[in-house]
């Protein structure tokens, strides 16, 4: 099966700075407005701060790993894109791309993700595709908080050495091949990454990172 390739950033339309939500101004989390104590979030004047954090970045790149730290921490719930495609396929993501094509995966990616906007705080863990189709990256910048965890390319070739029969876009690749496909990809995607709201480095990411460089944003 052939590899996709990510769609040409220049289609993407530069999101504004100034429109980061589509909910009401009146209802965007901020540190004054959470429950740092009971890490919970509350509601004033009966409007209950409604809120969406997707986790971008590469595959291996710890979105997963430090989104259900973050959404346990701080009472969040949390859903893992491809974990729920999964759910709704009744197949693993491998057996999607082997049976049915990429294609196939990034349709049913896109429509996946879209349902996510009926959530309400919630951690969203996306694929590390998914922000360079079907305009995804644009749709997360208008419906909540778009967060890049950037690696390396050698950081990523150890962490996904340990499950890389998992993956289905390098279950088959050797270590330099492996590395070669990483380097490329990331400067693939790296144009879709880099519209996130925030930027954050694998390498310095805490357990308080949620609370000093996201719900601070």
């Amino acid at each position: 099966m052939a590899i996709g390739h990510c769609q040409s950033a220049r289609r993407q339309q530069a999101i504004g700075k100034d429109v980061k939500f589509s909910i009401h101004h009146s209802q965007i989390l901020s540190p004054k407005t959470f429950n740092f104590t009971s890490g919970q979030l509350h509601h004033s004047k009966e409007n209950y701060y409604i809120m969406l954090f997707f986790l971008n970045g590469f595959m291996g790149s710890g979105k997963s790993h430090w989104g259900k730290i973050w959404a346990a921490q701080y009472k969040l719930g949390f859903v893992d894109l491809d974990e729920a495609i999964e759910a709704a396929e009744g197949r693993s993501v491998v057996d999607i791309f082997e049976s049915k094509g990429e294609a196939y995966f990034r349709e049913v990616e896109a429509t996946k993700l879209r349902e996510m906007g009926a959530l309400k705080n919630t951690v969203i863990a996306c694929g590390g595709g998914a922000p360079c189709f079907k305009d995804n990256m644009q749709w997360m910048n208008e419906n909540g908080i778009t967060v890049y965890i950037s690696a390396t390319p050698d950081e990523i070739l150890r962490r996904l050495a340990k499950g890389q029969e998992q993956r289905p876009l390098i279950k088959k690749l050797n270590q330099a091949e492996l590395l070669f496909f990483i380097e490329k990809k990331l400067k693939e995607r790296e144009p879709f990454y880099a519209q996130a709201n925030i930027i954050l480095s694998s390498a310095h990411i805490t357990e308080h990172t949620f609370e000093e460089k996201i719900l601070v944003y």
